[in-house]
């Protein structure tokens, strides 16, 4: 009688890893931001605790600043939060950034939410929009 191998996993089968992956999990296990509350919009600590309990699992932010159109590094920022967003049950951001407000134009806004939804994620969730604009 011969012992049954184990079946080798599929790329279906196999769940991605890694260390960001890993303590999302362990803080979903562990319930660390269970309690947590969300305002409906930036700000800070006061702000958020007199809103209502947070329906995200997780929130992420890509926070590009529109002096210049995105590359390839942008591009992996982009799939790492909105895919962790997505996958985890959470909401990302879509936060502009204008620390140089001399040198960014609508042209580059426009092509930066191009990019996002070319990449196959938008920043609708749970009946809100979470695109925001960040002023320094």
């Amino acid at each position: 009688m011969s012992t049954p191998t184990p079946a080798t996993p599929t790329p279906d089968t196999v769940k991605p890893s890694n260390f960001l992956r890993q303590i999302i999990e362990s803080d979903l296990e562990k319930g660390t931001y269970a309690s947590r509350h969300w305002a409906g919009s930036p700000g800070d600590a006061a702000h958020h605790a007199a809103g209502q309990p947070d329906p995200a699992k997780i929130r992420t932010r890509f926070p590009p600043e529109p002096n210049g159109y995105l590359h390839i590094g942008h591009a992996k920022s982009i799939c790492l939060n909105f895919g962790l967003a997505r996958d985890y049950g959470g909401v990302c951001h879509m936060r502009f950034d204008d620390t140089n407000p001399e040198k960014e134009d609508t042209e580059y806004v426009n092509s930066i939410l191009d990019a996002v939804q070319w990449l196959g994620f938008g920043w609708e969730a749970n009946g809100q929009n979470h695109l925001f604009q960040a002023s320094t």
